[in-house]
């Protein structure tokens, strides 16, 4: 069952886990279990997906029961109605807060990722971030004797595909466990020491005018297994909004 995280008559969000595609894709044929399936069997009801999340991204994912809600609701994320916020874990220290605004031309999947250059055909793409926590672990990578990383707040202003990951990599923080986009050194780092298999990724909140009422929604989906245990274990948790932990979730106050 997937975790439903909102439901009315016109919506619902789900908590989408890591590793589950949201519906079915030319690079993906050989795959038997969707997002957008696995719900519309959940609910006994058509759904309509409405944005998209990686495969590797965890959290929030809405859908609409209607093609009215959703035709409405893809307008809201086309006019940047739509507030969105991630948690990432990215390689090195970025600056406290900052914006990327790093052009990004169409790619359709991993294996168009390496040239990312801009080019006439590149479409604005824009990236805030804020750090919340850091962290130096004494495992040497490269050159370097200790490892570096940090927790990171963002909020993409624009919806290109990969966006998150590919501007994080542009400013050389990449995200960890993203094997497209990342440095494969780091990735290892995190699986031998710290057990993450997963890419540290994860749609925390959404907000935006409810399509049919007007009023204001927010859908929070509070980290939760492998991402959870390691922003505990790295004692990360005080830096969050408490709405983004679950009930229970260990601090560093105890």
């Amino acid at each position: 069952m997937l975790p439903i995280l909102f439901r009315d008559e016109h919506l619902v969000a789900i908590d989408k886990p890591a590793g589950l595609l949201v519906h079915r894709t030319v690079l993906d044929a050989h795959e038997r279990r969707f997002a957008l399936q696995m719900l519309r069997d959940q609910l006994g009801c058509h759904v309509y997906a409405i944005h998209r999340l990686d495969r590797g991204t965890s959290g929030v994912l809405l859908f609409a029961l209607s093609s009215e809600v959703a035709r409405v609701m893809n307008k809201m994320f086309t006019q940047r109605q739509v507030e969105k916020h991630y948690l990432a874990v990215v390689r090195g220290y970025p600056p406290l807060q900052g914006e990327i605004d790093h052009a990004l031309r169409r790619c359709f999947g991993d294996d168009e990722a390496d040239d990312e250059a801009a080019t006439p055909t590149a479409q604005q793409a824009i990236t805030r971030y804020r750090r919340l926590a850091t962290i130096e672990l004494p495992h040497a990578v490269d050159p370097y004797p200790h490892s570096r990383y940090a927790l990171l707040e963002l909020a993409p202003l624009s919806g290109r595909r990969h966006q998150l990951r590919r501007h994080l990599k542009h400013i050389a923080h990449p995200i960890i466990g993203d094997t497209t986009y990342g440095k494969a050194a780091h990735n290892r780092v995190f699986r031998a020491l710290l057990g993450c298999q997963r890419m540290l990724l994860a749609c925390t909140e959404l907000r935006f005018p409810h399509p049919v009422s007007g009023m204001p929604l927010t859908v929070v989906a509070p980290l939760a297994g492998e991402f959870l245990r390691l922003v505990e274990r790295l004692q990360w948790t005080a830096t969050l909004p408490r709405a983004w932990l679950p009930a229970g979730a260990v601090t560093a106050d105890g």
